[in-house]
């Protein structure tokens, strides 16, 4: 059951990895890997046009967003 006073389901961390493993072990196989590398590279490309924010950290936000997408529809 959810807890109405915690901001962010405890379970969000446990399916994050669970889906990373899944993608290391399948590769690019797995349904999920091909549009996290695609957000991963669009991430890095709108990191390198920014003054602000370098391109590893775009990568990884594009990433992690579309990862939080696979996964929490």
């Amino acid at each position: 059951m959810n807890d109405p006073e915690k901001p962010i389901d405890s379970r969000i961390l446990v399916d994050a990895i669970a889906e990373v493993k899944d993608m290391g072990r399948e590769g690019m196989a797995h349904p999920s890997t091909k549009p996290v590398l695609v957000a991963a590279g669009a991430g890095a490309v709108a990191a390198a046009l920014l003054p602000v924010v370098t391109w590893p950290i775009g990568l990884l936000a594009g990433a992690t967003i579309m990862l939080y997408k696979r996964i929490r529809p």
